[in-house]
Protein backbone atom coordinates (compact mmCIF):
# COMPACT_ATOMS: atom_id res chain seq x y z
CA UNK A 1 0.00 0.00 0.00
CA UNK A 2 1.36 3.40 0.04
CA UNK A 3 2.13 4.33 3.59
CA UNK A 4 2.08 0.48 4.71
CA UNK A 5 2.25 -3.05 4.05
CA UNK A 6 0.67 -6.70 4.86
CA UNK A 7 3.29 -9.55 4.77
CA UNK A 8 1.43 -13.52 5.76
CA UNK A 9 4.18 -15.54 7.00
CA UNK A 10 4.86 -18.84 8.26
CA UNK A 11 8.71 -19.46 10.29
CA UNK A 12 10.21 -22.78 8.89
CA UNK A 13 13.02 -23.86 11.80
CA UNK A 14 12.08 -27.58 10.49
CA UNK A 15 14.05 -26.13 6.67
CA UNK A 16 16.29 -24.56 8.46
CA UNK A 17 17.62 -27.11 10.78
CA UNK A 18 17.98 -29.20 7.41
CA UNK A 19 20.52 -26.73 5.60
CA UNK A 20 24.54 -27.16 6.33
CA UNK A 21 26.15 -25.48 8.35
CA UNK A 22 28.16 -24.19 4.87
CA UNK A 23 24.71 -23.09 3.25
CA UNK A 24 23.12 -21.36 7.12
CA UNK A 25 26.90 -19.34 6.36
CA UNK A 26 26.54 -18.48 2.90
CA UNK A 27 22.87 -17.13 3.05
CA UNK A 28 23.78 -15.07 6.18
CA UNK A 29 27.18 -13.22 4.29
CA UNK A 30 24.44 -12.97 1.40
CA UNK A 31 22.38 -10.85 3.41
CA UNK A 32 24.93 -9.29 5.93
CA UNK A 33 27.84 -9.33 4.23
CA UNK A 34 29.51 -7.27 6.93
CA UNK A 35 32.20 -4.52 6.73
CA UNK A 36 34.88 -5.61 3.80
CA UNK A 37 37.64 -3.96 2.80
CA UNK A 38 36.72 -3.64 -0.88
CA UNK A 39 33.25 -2.51 -0.22
CA UNK A 40 32.26 -2.98 -4.09
CA UNK A 41 33.08 -6.96 -3.98
CA UNK A 42 29.86 -8.32 -2.21
CA UNK A 43 29.77 -11.94 -2.83
CA UNK A 44 31.32 -14.18 0.04
CA UNK A 45 34.53 -15.95 -0.95
CA UNK A 46 35.00 -19.78 0.09
CA UNK A 47 37.69 -18.54 2.66
CA UNK A 48 35.11 -16.19 4.94
CA UNK A 49 32.43 -19.05 4.11
CA UNK A 50 34.91 -21.55 5.97
CA UNK A 51 35.36 -19.39 8.61
CA UNK A 52 32.16 -18.53 9.84
CA UNK A 53 30.81 -22.57 9.44
CA UNK A 54 33.60 -23.44 11.67
CA UNK A 55 32.21 -21.21 14.24
CA UNK A 56 30.01 -23.63 15.99
CA UNK A 57 28.41 -20.85 18.33
CA UNK A 58 28.01 -17.95 15.92
CA UNK A 59 26.26 -20.70 13.21
CA UNK A 60 23.52 -21.57 15.74
CA UNK A 61 22.76 -18.07 16.87
CA UNK A 62 22.50 -17.80 12.67
CA UNK A 63 20.06 -20.47 12.52
CA UNK A 64 17.86 -19.30 15.31
CA UNK A 65 17.49 -15.97 13.66
CA UNK A 66 16.97 -17.57 10.08
CA UNK A 67 13.34 -18.67 11.39
CA UNK A 68 12.75 -15.75 13.74
CA UNK A 69 9.95 -13.51 12.30
CA UNK A 70 11.60 -10.56 13.82
CA UNK A 71 14.60 -10.75 11.89
CA UNK A 72 13.26 -11.54 8.81
CA UNK A 73 11.22 -8.32 9.31
CA UNK A 74 13.76 -6.54 9.89
CA UNK A 75 16.01 -7.61 6.97
CA UNK A 76 13.02 -6.72 4.91
CA UNK A 77 12.47 -2.88 6.99
CA UNK A 78 15.71 -1.69 6.97
CA UNK A 79 16.45 -1.74 3.42
CA UNK A 80 13.23 -0.01 2.16
CA UNK A 81 14.27 2.64 4.77
CA UNK A 82 17.61 3.33 3.43
CA UNK A 83 15.97 3.13 -0.46
CA UNK A 84 13.27 5.53 0.83
CA UNK A 85 15.74 7.92 2.64
CA UNK A 86 17.95 8.30 -0.22
CA UNK A 87 15.10 9.22 -2.69
CA UNK A 88 13.57 11.77 -0.25
CA UNK A 89 16.88 13.20 0.83
CA UNK A 90 17.00 12.98 4.24
CA UNK A 91 17.81 10.67 7.13
CA UNK A 92 15.92 9.34 10.44
CA UNK A 93 12.86 6.66 11.06
CA UNK A 94 10.64 5.72 8.31
CA UNK A 95 8.58 3.44 9.36
CA UNK A 96 6.05 4.61 12.51
CA UNK A 97 7.23 2.12 15.07
CA UNK A 98 7.55 -1.83 15.25
CA UNK A 99 5.48 -3.80 12.96
CA UNK A 100 2.36 -5.58 14.76
CA UNK A 101 2.18 -9.60 14.30
CA UNK A 102 -0.91 -11.66 14.76
CA UNK A 103 -0.75 -14.87 15.35
CA UNK A 104 -3.09 -16.82 12.79
CA UNK A 105 -3.84 -20.34 14.52
CA UNK A 106 -6.01 -22.16 12.09
CA UNK A 107 -6.67 -22.89 7.93
CA UNK A 108 -10.33 -20.06 8.97
CA UNK A 109 -8.31 -17.55 9.87
CA UNK A 110 -5.54 -18.07 7.11
CA UNK A 111 -8.21 -18.20 4.32
CA UNK A 112 -9.80 -14.83 5.93
CA UNK A 113 -6.49 -13.22 6.09
CA UNK A 114 -4.86 -13.85 2.91
CA UNK A 115 -8.35 -12.62 1.37
CA UNK A 116 -8.35 -9.43 3.53
CA UNK A 117 -4.42 -9.14 2.13
CA UNK A 118 -5.32 -9.53 -0.83
CA UNK A 119 -8.40 -7.14 -1.64
CA UNK A 120 -6.69 -4.27 0.23
CA UNK A 121 -6.38 -2.15 -2.60
CA UNK A 122 -10.04 -2.78 -3.46
CA UNK A 123 -10.96 -1.72 -0.33
CA UNK A 124 -8.59 1.30 -0.26
CA UNK A 125 -10.70 1.86 -3.85
CA UNK A 126 -7.22 1.61 -5.84
CA UNK A 127 -9.12 -0.43 -7.86
CA UNK A 128 -12.52 -2.47 -7.99
CA UNK A 129 -10.76 -5.30 -10.04
CA UNK A 130 -8.00 -7.60 -7.43
CA UNK A 131 -7.35 -8.92 -11.15
CA UNK A 132 -5.44 -5.67 -11.45
CA UNK A 133 -3.91 -5.15 -8.21
CA UNK A 134 -0.10 -5.65 -9.41
CA UNK A 135 0.95 -5.33 -5.55
CA UNK A 136 -0.70 -8.52 -3.95
CA UNK A 137 0.36 -12.26 -4.17
CA UNK A 138 -3.28 -13.04 -6.17
CA UNK A 139 -2.14 -10.72 -8.57
CA UNK A 140 1.42 -12.44 -8.84
CA UNK A 141 -0.18 -16.07 -8.68
CA UNK A 142 -2.84 -14.83 -11.91
CA UNK A 143 -0.16 -13.38 -13.74
CA UNK A 144 1.72 -16.59 -13.45
CA UNK A 145 -1.14 -18.57 -14.48
CA UNK A 146 -1.05 -16.63 -18.12
CA UNK A 147 2.77 -17.30 -18.33
CA UNK A 148 4.48 -14.34 -16.90
CA UNK A 149 8.08 -14.28 -15.90
CA UNK A 150 10.07 -12.03 -13.81
CA UNK A 151 13.93 -11.79 -13.35
CA UNK A 152 15.05 -13.48 -10.57
CA UNK A 153 16.81 -11.87 -6.97
CA UNK A 154 17.25 -15.25 -5.75
CA UNK A 155 20.97 -16.21 -5.80
CA UNK A 156 22.41 -19.32 -6.58
CA UNK A 157 24.35 -20.67 -3.11
CA UNK A 158 28.01 -21.07 -4.68
CA UNK A 159 30.29 -18.83 -2.78
CA UNK A 160 33.05 -16.80 -4.90
CA UNK A 161 36.28 -19.02 -4.93
CA UNK A 162 39.05 -17.30 -2.89
CA UNK A 163 41.91 -16.63 -6.01
CA UNK A 164 39.36 -15.68 -8.06
CA UNK A 165 37.94 -12.65 -6.02
CA UNK A 166 41.65 -12.11 -5.70
CA UNK A 167 42.19 -11.79 -9.34
CA UNK A 168 39.22 -9.24 -9.50
CA UNK A 169 40.29 -7.47 -7.24
CA UNK A 170 43.67 -7.17 -9.08
CA UNK A 171 42.76 -6.84 -12.44
CA UNK A 172 39.33 -5.57 -12.82
CA UNK A 173 38.38 -1.81 -12.67
CA UNK A 174 36.49 -0.56 -9.12
CA UNK A 175 34.08 1.22 -10.94
CA UNK A 176 33.41 -1.78 -13.52
CA UNK A 177 33.19 -3.81 -10.17
CA UNK A 178 30.81 -1.65 -8.66
CA UNK A 179 28.58 -1.96 -11.79
CA UNK A 180 29.11 -5.42 -11.70
CA UNK A 181 27.70 -5.76 -7.81
CA UNK A 182 24.65 -3.43 -9.10
CA UNK A 183 23.55 -6.03 -11.83
CA UNK A 184 23.77 -8.92 -9.67
CA UNK A 185 21.56 -7.25 -7.31
CA UNK A 186 19.18 -6.82 -9.95
CA UNK A 187 19.47 -10.79 -11.37
CA UNK A 188 22.31 -12.36 -9.84
CA UNK A 189 21.98 -15.51 -11.41
CA UNK A 190 20.58 -14.35 -14.99
CA UNK A 191 17.34 -16.40 -14.62
CA UNK A 192 13.66 -15.85 -15.56
CA UNK A 193 11.14 -17.43 -12.83
CA UNK A 194 7.12 -17.87 -12.86
CA UNK A 195 5.65 -14.56 -11.53
CA UNK A 196 4.51 -16.60 -8.43
CA UNK A 197 7.72 -18.96 -8.07
CA UNK A 198 8.71 -16.44 -4.69
CA UNK A 199 5.37 -17.60 -2.50
CA UNK A 200 4.90 -20.64 -0.97
CA UNK A 201 2.39 -22.69 -3.04
CA UNK A 202 -1.29 -21.98 -2.16
CA UNK A 203 -2.69 -25.36 -2.02
CA UNK A 204 -1.17 -27.99 0.45
CA UNK A 205 -0.34 -31.25 -1.44
CA UNK A 206 -2.53 -34.09 -0.23
CA UNK A 207 0.25 -36.41 -0.22
CA UNK A 208 2.33 -35.01 2.07
CA UNK A 209 2.68 -35.13 6.03
CA UNK A 210 2.02 -31.66 8.24
CA UNK A 211 5.82 -32.34 9.37
CA UNK A 212 7.29 -32.49 6.34
CA UNK A 213 10.02 -29.84 5.44
CA UNK A 214 9.47 -29.93 1.81
CA UNK A 215 12.88 -28.08 1.04
CA UNK A 216 12.42 -25.57 -2.00
CA UNK A 217 15.78 -27.00 -4.39
CA UNK A 218 15.30 -23.86 -6.57
CA UNK A 219 16.61 -21.16 -4.43
CA UNK A 220 13.83 -19.05 -5.11
CA UNK A 221 11.78 -19.43 -1.97
CA UNK A 222 12.34 -21.93 1.43
CA UNK A 223 9.92 -24.49 1.26
CA UNK A 224 7.28 -25.76 -1.26
CA UNK A 225 4.86 -26.30 1.06
CA UNK A 226 0.94 -24.89 0.65
CA UNK A 227 -0.92 -23.38 3.53
CA UNK A 228 -4.68 -23.85 2.66
CA UNK A 229 -6.83 -26.76 1.64
CA UNK A 230 -8.51 -25.24 -1.43
CA UNK A 231 -7.13 -24.68 -5.09
CA UNK A 232 -6.16 -21.79 -6.46
CA UNK A 233 -8.94 -21.77 -8.89
CA UNK A 234 -11.11 -21.68 -5.81
CA UNK A 235 -9.23 -19.44 -3.60
CA UNK A 236 -9.39 -16.46 -7.13
CA UNK A 237 -13.03 -17.79 -7.03
CA UNK A 238 -13.75 -16.51 -3.74
CA UNK A 239 -11.51 -13.73 -3.91
CA UNK A 240 -13.47 -12.55 -6.89
CA UNK A 241 -16.73 -12.52 -5.80
CA UNK A 242 -16.03 -10.89 -2.11
CA UNK A 243 -14.56 -8.13 -4.07
CA UNK A 244 -17.56 -7.29 -6.00
CA UNK A 245 -19.37 -6.73 -2.35
CA UNK A 246 -19.72 -3.44 -1.07
CA UNK A 247 -18.97 -2.98 2.67
CA UNK A 248 -22.15 -1.37 2.97
CA UNK A 249 -26.01 -2.66 0.96
CA UNK A 250 -26.75 -5.95 0.46
CA UNK A 251 -24.48 -8.80 -0.81
CA UNK A 252 -25.49 -11.29 -3.59
CA UNK A 253 -25.92 -14.86 -2.57
CA UNK A 254 -22.74 -16.97 -2.33
CA UNK A 255 -22.56 -19.42 -4.67
CA UNK A 256 -23.22 -22.97 -3.21
CA UNK A 257 -19.45 -24.40 -3.75
CA UNK A 258 -18.08 -21.69 -2.04
CA UNK A 259 -20.40 -21.17 0.55
CA UNK A 260 -19.67 -25.09 0.91
CA UNK A 261 -15.66 -24.37 1.29
CA UNK A 262 -16.19 -21.78 3.91
CA UNK A 263 -18.75 -23.99 5.69
CA UNK A 264 -16.30 -26.92 5.94
CA UNK A 265 -13.87 -24.43 7.37
CA UNK A 266 -16.34 -23.50 10.36
CA UNK A 267 -17.08 -20.12 8.46
CA UNK A 268 -20.59 -19.32 8.56
CA UNK A 269 -20.95 -18.10 4.43
CA UNK A 270 -23.78 -15.72 5.24
CA UNK A 271 -21.28 -13.61 7.63
CA UNK A 272 -18.01 -14.15 5.18
CA UNK A 273 -18.16 -10.67 3.50
CA UNK A 274 -18.74 -9.11 7.00
CA UNK A 275 -15.67 -10.70 8.10
CA UNK A 276 -13.70 -9.86 5.33
CA UNK A 277 -14.84 -6.36 4.70
CA UNK A 278 -14.97 -5.03 8.64
CA UNK A 279 -11.68 -7.89 9.20
CA UNK A 280 -10.88 -4.65 11.75
CA UNK A 281 -14.16 -5.01 13.77
CA UNK A 282 -13.16 -8.20 14.34
CA UNK A 283 -9.37 -9.04 14.75
CA UNK A 284 -8.06 -5.48 14.79
CA UNK A 285 -7.01 -5.33 18.28
CA UNK A 286 -6.37 -9.12 18.70
CA UNK A 287 -3.35 -10.83 18.71
CA UNK A 288 -4.76 -14.16 17.28
CA UNK A 289 -6.37 -14.70 14.41
CA UNK A 290 -8.93 -17.88 13.83
CA UNK A 291 -11.89 -19.28 15.04
CA UNK A 292 -13.44 -19.40 18.25
CA UNK A 293 -12.71 -22.14 19.41
CA UNK A 294 -9.16 -21.96 18.07
CA UNK A 295 -8.67 -18.79 19.64
CA UNK A 296 -9.37 -20.08 23.26
CA UNK A 297 -7.11 -22.81 22.85
CA UNK A 298 -4.44 -20.40 21.75
CA UNK A 299 -5.29 -18.37 25.03
CA UNK A 300 -4.84 -21.64 27.03
CA UNK A 301 -1.80 -22.02 25.98
CA UNK A 302 -0.96 -18.95 26.45
CA UNK A 303 -2.13 -18.74 30.11
CA UNK A 304 -4.74 -16.57 29.35
CA UNK A 305 -8.88 -16.85 30.14
CA UNK A 306 -9.19 -15.49 26.32
CA UNK A 307 -7.77 -13.43 23.30
CA UNK A 308 -9.41 -10.16 22.93
CA UNK A 309 -11.86 -10.06 19.85
CA UNK A 310 -12.69 -13.64 20.53
CA UNK A 311 -16.27 -13.24 21.58
CA UNK A 312 -17.27 -10.70 18.70
CA UNK A 313 -15.71 -13.13 15.75
CA UNK A 314 -17.81 -15.87 17.65
CA UNK A 315 -20.80 -14.03 15.03
CA UNK A 316 -18.67 -15.39 12.29
CA UNK A 317 -18.25 -18.76 12.57
CA UNK A 318 -20.33 -21.65 13.07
Amino acid sequence: MSNHLHVILRNRPDVVASWSDAEVAIRWLRVFPGRRMEEHLAEPTEHEVKVLAANAERIAEIRQRMSDISWFMRSLAEPISRLANKQDECTGRFWEGRFKAQRIVDEAGLLACSMYVDLNPVRAAMTSDPDKAPHTSAFDRIQAGQGQRIESAAFDLKPVPTQEAAKQIRETPVDELREQRKAKKRNPTGKRIKRDAWLAPLTLSPDKLSSDAEVNGEGVRASDKGFLQVSLREYLRLLRWTAKQSIDGMAAAIPGSLASTLTQLGIDASMWRDLVWNWQKYFGKSSCVGSPDSMRQDAERCGKHHHQGQASASACFI
